[in-house]
């Protein structure tokens, strides 16, 4: 359990809000780390873990014209992953993971350790990019922890710009 999933989870109790969670690359990570939680299944409404294309499109609603033309692992998409989740789950919060954990499956404009993370809150979506490094576990990691760290920030008010 982290530091930042515990503040989430403070913060969502505080404000009577909820999350929901939309993971690729993290697979279950994030949502692993929330439900660590006592007292979760007061804010913490569930989760997809959509490493398919076709779950993305499926359960999420993500349009399969952005996966033909940016690609699974994409701003685009990491921010149709969120926002689709928080609607098919009724949560004012949605966060979402998608990128190349390795050791494969990079490419030149998309390395291993390339990330993208979504953080859609009552509307208001912000995705950053994200370049780790390390063994694939290494990289699941981190990206679970910067994914709990920009909703911590997003239901802060953060700027993070």
């Amino acid at each position: 359990m982290t530091t930042d999933a515990k503040s989430v989870g403070a913060l969502l109790l505080e404000s009577g809000e909820s999350i929901v969670t939309a993971e690729s690359c993290t697979g279950g990570l994030v949502a692993d780390s929330l439900t660590q939680i006592v007292g979760a299944s007061s804010w913490y409404f569930g989760g997809w873990v959509t490493y398919s294309n076709e779950m993305k499109v499926s359960q999420l609603g993500v349009r399969e014209e952005l996966l033909e033309q940016y690609g699974a692992v994409s701003f685009q998409v990491a921010k149709a992953m969120c926002e689709g989740a928080a609607k098919q789950g009724g949560a004012n919060v949605g966060v979402s993971t998608t990128g190349v954990a390795g050791p494969g499956g990079g490419s030149e404009a998309k390395p291993v350790g390339t990330v993208f993370i979504g953080c859609t809150h009552n509307g208001a979506t912000l995705v950053q990019e994200f370049h780790f490094s390390g063994s694939r576990d290494e990289i699941r990691q981190q990206s679970s922890s910067a994914a709990l760290l920009m909703a911590r920030r997003v239901l802060q008010g953060d700027s993070l710009q």
